[in-house]
């Protein structure tokens, strides 16, 4: 039988399940670069196995990305390029252990979050008319 999941843990769960879609993506973008600080971490440690583990969260996390994208808008395709090539430049840091490496995937999930996190705000301060919908 699993252990019984702190206090912590099961207000995570609660905030994964009643996040809005977008709270969800910066979730993500947070996770990105909460594994990737420790993946550089690890890196710097020379702790093989953990980092190697950390980056393929990261990598898990991109595909996430991926598998959400609505194609029929064009910016779909640019997140996807990006997304592509942050995936093979994980996979490159990963073979050669490279912090360097996890440091540029790092700071494009900063800039993702912080636009992210921007694209909210302003979204908020947006007051949605239903007749615009109609």
């Amino acid at each position: 039988m699993p252990p019984a999941k702190t206090l912590y843990e099961k207000y995570e769960d609660n905030n994964i399940f009643t996040a809005s879609k977008e709270e969800l993506t910066l979730m993500l973008y947070e996770g990105g670069l909460k594994f990737t600080n420790q993946a550089i971490v690890a890196v710097e440690n020379n702790e093989v196995e953990k980092a190697h583990n950390l980056i393929v969260r990261v990598e898990d996390i991109i595909r996430e990305f991926q598998m959400t994208l609505d194609f029929k808008y064009e910016i779909s395709n640019n997140f996807n390029q990006l997304y592509d090539y942050m995936h093979q430049r994980l996979v490159e840091a990963n073979m050669k252990k490279d912090a360097g490496i996890l440091t540029e995937v790092r700071d494009m999930f900063r800039d993702f979050r912080d636009t992210w996190k921007e694209a909210m705000s302003l979204a908020k301060q947006q007051p949605v008319s239903l007749s615009a919908n109609l």
